[in-house]
């Protein structure tokens, strides 16, 4: 792959396109590149890089609408949106560290094209539901656009949910309108220290079931809390429950949810500031990254007082050669169940010598092998056993080819994808193979 196409404009995207179509080329969509290493390896006859087509080109803070080119840095969006205390509600991952990339290298069009969200996606929702609408080109070589500023669109087919999570082999995004929302004022973390897995999620579904607003709930088995410099002064399991708002809210909200919580084990508390810390930690997963110690906020004991303390990095590289540092070569999985469910794969994994955190109140499980074999038979068949989807997330590109990355359509769902494909692009022009074969 040595041709690289760089538009500066739609017009010039759908040039781009037809000029592909007409060649019988294939081409690899792409902003910064921070989520190549997502999906299948695949091998293209030219990159079309998207990288140039930044900037906001609205931003109405009353309105809580924000549209901006597909190509511009979430690190650039966010910045605006903080100024108004507003944010994306969703948490998008930084999977730089993970992959072995810069921080802060993603764009908009990869965040919706890939429809990945974080610790608050069970409160918030995922990245397509906070997609209003788009301007892309598809595989044919065409401009469209869909949906509007507004939250209800009943025009139509819902296209910027619909494209959401597709990796850009429907078509490639041009302009993305996205809603935002109000920031939280502060937050702290409620600790239950030293708990099972399974206990973890019981714990945890009291919690998020309650009348208290959790909005993220994680749980680390001791060897994760020890990689994560907020809670590693813990020296055992962290269960962690996330509570966010005004001040006087916050302390009714927590000692209510002490009351409920205080006979599953010991209880901690992070600050704002460590709280912000811990949360970026399992976001981006930054466990499974090396050197664990990443510069994202400050270590702290949370089993006693002030939980804001101030402590040294370990690692006085810059960011960027830090990141670069982490990437290892272990394996990592991506699986998505109910959240009870969550212990049994977890310790599918840790009975091979994996390792395993929880987030989502133990319905997202986080899986990083003991070395690069992905061993995927192990994983789809605990994920079998117990429902749900794993999505192979780092891995090498022979071993990315080689296997299903996603999980395996069923026959419905797999005729359904190939007729979008179909639709959108006849030709297998844009990131032909990306999420399965011949697709």
């Amino acid at each position: 792959m040595t041709d690289r196409l760089r538009p500066r404009d739609e017009a010039e995207v759908v040039e781009a396109v037809r000029w592909a179509v007409s060649e019988g080329r294939t081409l690899e969509v792409a902003g910064k590149g921070s989520k190549r290493a997502l999906g299948r390896h695949i091998q293209t006859d030219a990159t079309l890089d998207l990288a140039a087509l930044t900037g906001v080109t609205l931003y109405e803070p009353e309105e809580l609408v924000l549209s901006a080119r597909a190509g511009t840095p979430l690190i650039e969006i966010e910045a605006q949106l903080d100024v108004a205390s507003q944010m994306l509600a969703f948490e998008p991952m930084d999977f730089g560290p993970l992959l072995g990339g810069d921080r802060g290298a993603g764009t908009l069009g990869g965040l919706i094209a890939c429809n990945l969200a974080g610790p608050r996606r069970p409160t918030a929702g995922a990245a397509r539901d906070h997609a209003l609408g788009l301007r892309a080109v598809s595989g044919r070589g065409e401009a469209f656009k869909a949906g509007g500023r507004v939250v209800k669109n009943v025009t139509g087919y819902d296209l910027p949910r619909g494209l959401s999570g597709s990796y850009g082999t429907l078509a490639a995004y041009t302009e993305l309108t996205v809603k935002v929302l109000p920031r939280p004022e502060t937050a702290q973390t409620l600790l239950i220290l030293g708990l099972g897995d399974d206990v973890a999620a019981k714990a945890m579904s009291a919690a998020v079931g309650s009348y208290y607003d959790v909005s993220g709930a994680a749980h680390l088995p001791a060897d994760i809390a020890a990689r994560v410099p907020a809670v590693a002064g813990a020296g055992r399991a962290v269960t962690a429950l996330r509570l966010e708002g005004v001040p006087p809210s916050i302390r009714h909200r927590r000692e209510k949810l002490e009351e409920l919580l205080s006979a599953f084990g010991a209880l901690g508390a992070l600050e704002a500031e460590a709280s912000v810390a811990f949360w970026k930690s399992v976001r981006d997963v930054l466990p499974f990254t090396s050197p664990h110690w990443e510069e994202v906020g400050s270590r702290s004991d949370p089993g006693e007082g002030d939980h804001g303390r101030k402590s040294p990095s370990p690692n006085p590289l810059p960011h960027g050669e830090r990141a670069k540092e982490g990437a290892r070569a272990n394996a990592v999985w991506r699986v998505s169940t109910a959240p009870m469910r969550g212990a049994a794969i977890g310790e599918a994994a840790r009975a091979v010598g994996g390792m395993a955190f929880y987030d989502w109140a133990g319905g997202l499980v986080w899986i990083e092998m003991p070395d690069a074999e992905p061993r995927a038979e192990l994983i789809r068949a605990a994920v079998r056993a117990a429902g749900g989807h794993a999505t192979l997330i780092r891995a090498s590109a022979d071993r990315r080819a080689a296997i299903e990355v996603f999980q395996p359509l069923d026959p419905v769902t797999g005729a359904l994808v190939r007729r979008m494909k179909e639709g959108f692009d006849p030709n297998r022009v844009l990131n032909p193979g990306r999420m399965y074969a011949g697709m």
